[in-house]
């Protein structure tokens, strides 16, 4: 038995409950309340990591019948109470133990004693325990087992978090700070389920409601329905995490005089420093949590807007994502230091991808043809080029383009990335390595080297990507035989070809660009090159780009598009395939009347 705080080692691995033992196991957590008659937070975990149940109960026989699908065969029962007290006055060792690592987070351990009404006989974790007949030696070879636990130190550790977060009801916290400190905290949970091990709530209906509740609570007390089963899922995540990362635990005091098991505090967190302004960081997050539903609504105008234009100028891009910061995120990095100092003194102002988007070229020519394309057609706030910045400092590294843009009625911007497939599958391995922070320390030199070396190969690989595409532009297509198909539209290759060489200076659009406006072409009665080619030696190109004024290189499908516009004028605006851009159509007709009209 440990006298001290300390790592669990290989000699004293908490035991694996599915080791010899038939069945499923589950991991259950128990944020056990004082009383009978106040609310409990049960929930279990499965042994593959899915979230089974999330719930409440009260009395003590309530808690056996809710624990009791759970507990029958092999388990780990992980309660937030104090399991043994033996001290009759002060701190149990393992509360002080405790402290002096995660005081300075704000996560210390209340004191427990005999002289407390509470614990002067058995405590009520241990008669549950019992009842149970759970074995709660932390060290134990039983199938069947209880431990005790502590959700706000293990928040600490595995979120790293500088301080705990928030969530608990107490004088000077409203009702919106509450709120936006319970969704931080069921925004990690969720995240839990990119970790080792994984915690899956995705698929849990429990899980469902109570985010629901989290976000629609309009009192203190309704919160209080969710906060119990949320810190029910937080134990019952420490107890499976204690059996499948058993070196990453430590268990503070033995049991004899008690216990606290949790995740070890990483020894390079560092508590948060006081803020600037005494609860500016906290309202923030709490303004934030609340501003987020119109945010998201925000963000589908956003993603709608730049799909738009992108299709519209007929660019060509493998991917468009968007997202809404969520509030641990918005959290996290409001609350971000560097050298002990903030780098934030008003929050909703400065941090500025509240709302953020992705856009993914296959070529880096496309990452400018897109950023100027935004920049024309929407307002933009800001432009930097990392690449070039990182290529000015003489290195490889990290290369994206990111804009802040803003459109009419809208009050928050949106930052705008866009990076080449290549340069975006080097930054999400980065980023995802580095976040992780798995890498040794002495392992991090070489582990620079090898990103930056990644980095040179691949910007060598997105020029190689661009000259193809120039060769192909200034290479004549040999002749092919023609491929039977029972499709009567002009085939894509074909098309993509033919208007690659027409239109040198046009960018490649999207794939299923070609397919739509060769469906066009079928409607107009033209079913071969030959037949665009007739149709465009009848107009002046040069012309028609004047009249429409590009201010970003025009993709291909878009200048035939532009074309077939201004030669079958009012036939191709009533066209079945532009019946969901008419309006569109006819602004561009306009632009072209004064030259073919």
């Amino acid at each position: 038995m440990l006298t001290k705080a300390q790592p669990i080692g290989p000699q004293d691995t908490v035991f694996d409950p599915s080791v010899g033992h038939s069945g499923r196991v589950h991991f259950v957590g128990l944020d056990l309340a004082w009383g009978q008659r106040k609310p409990t937070g049960v929930a279990a975990i499965d042994d593959a990591g899915r979230l089974v149940y999330a719930g409440s109960a009260t009395d003590d026989a309530s808690i056996r019948a809710a624990l009791a699908p759970y507990t029958e065969g092999a388990c780990l029962v992980a309660i937030d109470a104090p399991l043994i007290v033996t001290n009759p006055t002060g701190q149990r060792p393992a509360e002080r133990e405790l402290n002096a690592d995660f005081g300075r987070f704000q996560a210390g351990a209340h004191p427990s004693n005999t002289g407390k009404p509470e614990f002067a006989d058995v405590p009520r974790g241990a008669r549950i325990a019992s009842a149970l007949d759970l074995d709660m030696d932390p060290y134990s070879t039983a199938a069947r087992r209880a431990i005790e636990v502590y959700p706000h130190p293990a928040t600490v550790a595995l979120f790293r978090l500088g301080r705990t977060l928030k969530y608990k009801a107490k004088p000077g916290r409203g009702v919106a700070q509450l709120r936006a400190e319970l969704l931080r905290l069921m925004e990690h949970i969720e995240a839990l389920a990119q970790t080792d091990p994984p915690l899956r709530t995705a698929d849990s209906p429990d899980w469902a409601k109570l985010r629901d509740m989290a976000e629609n609570a309009e009192r203190k007390s309704d919160l209080r329905l969710v906060e119990d089963p949320v810190d029910a899922v937080m134990c019952a995540y420490v107890a499976m995490y204690a059996v499948r990362r058993p070196s990453d635990v430590t268990v503070y005091g033995d049991g004899e005089t008690g216990y606290i098991v949790t995740p070890t505090l990483p020894s390079d967190l560092v508590p948060a420093p006081p803020e600037p302004t005494p609860g500016a960081i906290h309202d923030a997050i709490a303004t934030y949590a609340e501003r987020r539903p119109s945010l998201t609504r925000s963000t589908g105008r956003y993603l709608s807007e730049v799909m738009g234009l992108l299709d519209d100028a007929g660019i060509n891009y493998l991917s468009v994502t968007a997202r809404t910061k969520t509030v641990a995120s918005f959290a996290a990095k409001a609350d971000r230091t560097v050298e002990g100092r903030r780098l934030y003194t008003d929050p909703l102002s400065e941090i500025t991808d509240q709302i953020g988007l992705r856009v993914i070229t296959y070529l880096r020519d496309d990452v400018a043809a897109v950023a100027n394309l935004l920049g024309e057609e929407m307002r933009l706030l800001d432009d930097r080029d990392m690449g070039v910045e990182t290529a000015s400092e003489g290195r490889w590294g990290y290369a994206s383009r990111h804009l802040l843009v803003a459109v009419e009625g809208e009050q928050q911007p949106a930052s705008v990335q866009v990076r080449t497939i290549l340069q975006h599958a080097w930054a999400e391995f980065e980023h995802d390595i580095r976040y992780k922070g798995s890498v040794p320390e002495e392992d991090a030199p070489d582990l620079n080297r090898r990103f930056t070396l990644a980095a040179g190969l691949l910007e060598l690989a997105d020029r190689e990507f661009s000259a193809i595409r120039e060769r192909l532009r200034s290479t004549v297509p040999s002749e092919r035989a023609p491929q039977t198909t029972s499709d009567p539209r002009i085939p894509t290759p074909v098309l993509a070809t033919y208007l690659g060489n027409r239109f040198p200076d046009a960018g490649w659009s999207r794939t299923e660009h070609y397919a739509w406006i060769a469906g066009l072409l079928l409607e107009l009665g033209i079913d071969s090159v030959d037949g665009v080619d007739a149709i465009l030696s009848r107009v002046d190109t040069t012309a028609v780009n004047d009249a429409m004024g590009y201010r970003y290189p025009a993709g291909a499908v878009r200048r035939l598009d532009d074309v077939l516009l201004a030669v079958f004028g009012t036939q191709y605006l009533q066209l079945d395939g532009n019946n969901d851009r008419i309006a569109l159509l006819e602004s561009r007709f306009q632009r072209l009347n004064g030259t073919f009209g």
